[in-house]
């Protein structure tokens, strides 16, 4: 079964990571889910798979209700990103799943109607979660030609999806990055491939450092906080990315 962890707390605001499960089978890629809670309502970002959608639900209703939960958001298009997307919306068909319009025609494949989408524009949008404003900003070419994270100004923390992300031995699994120089080789490799544009990876770089981030939150792997947050950003515009090899 996975963990939750809460990141983040302030009155009826808080952020809670669900992490490492220690049952999952090794030929699954380990995901990190976040729960964003706000009032009575909740919203989940990037579900993950079918086939954890057990130990996730499991996990978030020891949280939280999920009864309450009004959306997900799916920062791109990928299975271990939204396939679960079904199973969710049988448990409440009522959820809305933000996504960019570029994949709105695609991820139905997995499960949902024509009203179950809410397609973000290319520039971003605003998330209204009972009060909160939650912001799409654009991340496009970082691993999907359609992407999107999501800031909360009001914890400063932005998930970040795939960017970020590193392939973690289990030794080495914490949930937050400890030690900078030893945590980025197990990015490294992962983010040379899987991004695909140093021009994208540049803007992104620049918009994001206008951002005031406490933590930086990827979909696999540990979560950069404090100095770590713009440590990454420089090591990452620095990087040269969209090659197989190195």
């Amino acid at each position: 079964m996975k963990k939750t962890k809460t990141i983040f707390q302030e009155g009826n605001h808080k952020w809670v990571a669900i992490v490492r499960d220690p049952d999952k089978a090794n030929h699954l890629i380990d995901t990190n889910e976040y729960l964003v809670t706000h009032g009575s309502k909740g919203l989940l970002l990037d579900p993950g798979g079918a086939e954890i959608f057990p130990a996730v639900f499991s996990a978030l209703s020891s949280e939280f209700d999920p009864s309450a939960l009004s959306g997900i958001f799916a920062s791109h298009q990928d299975p271990d990103t939204c396939s679960s997307l079904a199973l969710w919306l049988e448990f409440n068909p009522q959820l809305r799943c933000h996504v960019s319009w570029l994949w709105a025609g695609f991820i139905p494949h997995f499960g949902g109607t024509a009203e179950t989408f809410v397609a973000i524009p290319d520039e971003g949008d605003d998330i209204n979660l009972d009060g909160l404003i939650l912001r799409a900003v654009p991340a496009h070419y970082l691993h999907s030609s359609g992407n999107f994270h999501l800031y909360d100004k009001v914890a400063k923390l932005l998930f970040s999806g795939d960017v970020g992300a590193a392939l973690l031995p289990a030794a080495e699994s914490g949930l937050f990055v400890e030690n900078f120089d030893a945590h980025i080789r197990h990015a490294e490799g992962f983010h040379r491939r899987w991004m695909g544009s140093n021009e994208a990876k540049r803007a992104w770089c620049e918009r994001v450092s206008k951002i005031d981030i406490d933590m930086l939150c990827p979909q696999h792997g540990a979560i950069y906080q404090g100095a770590d947050v713009q440590r990454f950003i420089n090591w990452f515009d620095a990087l040269q990315v969209g090659s197989c090899g190195g």
